[in-house]
C-alpha cells in the first residue's frame, strides 16, 4: 500500500505503509521414515491413501537482535501413506519464518499472521516435502494448495466456542 492509498483510506501523510516482510526461512524439523522399505517400494500397486495435517503457530520474537514487529510463523506439515494397515511412509516437516510486520492495524495482525504469512511459507514447505517423499523412493508428494483462510476461520470459531464453554461452567 502506498502513501498514496494510505490518503485516500482516510489514513493521515504520517501512517506508515503496511509491509509484510520475510527476513529468512528455515526447517526447523523434517523427519522421513518407511519403515518396510525396500519392499514396499518395489509392491505398490495402487495410489495409497493419504492423511495431511496441517498447523500454524505465530510468536513475537524478543531478545536482543529482534526488532519490535517480528514474528516466528511456523508451519507444520505432516503426511502419512498407506495401503490398509501397511505403513508406506511418514514425514513431518517444520517450516519456519521470520517475518517483520509493520504498518498493520492491530485488529489484523492475527489474520496477517495466520493466514498470509503461511500462504508465503507453503510453496517452499511443499517442495520440501515433494523432495523428500521422491528421495525416500516414492513419487514426489505434492500437496494441494491449502486455503489458510478456512482453517484460520475455524480455529477462531473453535476458539469462541472453547470461551463459551468456560464462561457458562464458571
Amino acid at each position: 500500500m502506498s502513501e498514496v492509498n494510505n490518503q485516500a483510506n482516510g489514513a493521515g501523510a504520517g501512517a506508515p505503509a503496511a509491509a509484510v516482510n520475510v527476513l529468512t526461512q528455515y526447517i526447523r524439523d523434517l523427519s522421513f521414515e518407511s519403515p518396510h522399505a525396500p519392499g514396499v517400494l518395489r509392491s505398490q500397486q495402487r495410489s495409497p491413501s493419504i492423511n495431511i495435517g496441517v498447523n500454524v503457530s505465530a510468536n513475537p520474537l524478543g531478545g536482543p537482535q529482534a526488532s519490535e514487529g517480528e514474528f516466528d510463523v511456523r508451519l507444520t506439515l505432516n503426511a502419512k501413506a498407506g495401503e490398509g494397515t501397511e505403513l508406506l511412509f511418514n514425514v513431518e516437516l517444520e517450516y519456519g519464518g521470520v517475518f517483520r510486520l509493520t504498518g498493520i492495524p492491530q485488529e489484523h495482525m492475527l489474520p496477517v499472521l495466520f493466514i498470509e504469512c503461511p500462504r508465503l511459507l507453503f510453496p517452499f514447505a511443499r517442495q520440501v516435502i515433494a523432495d523428500i517423499t521422491r528421495n525416500g523412493g516414492f513419487p514426489p508428494l505434492m500437496i494441494d494448495p491449502i486455503d489458510f483462510a478456512v482453517l484460520f476461520q475455524q480455529r477462531m470459531a473453535e476458539e469462541r466456542a472453547r470461551a463459551q464453554v468456560q464462561t457458562t461452567n464458571a
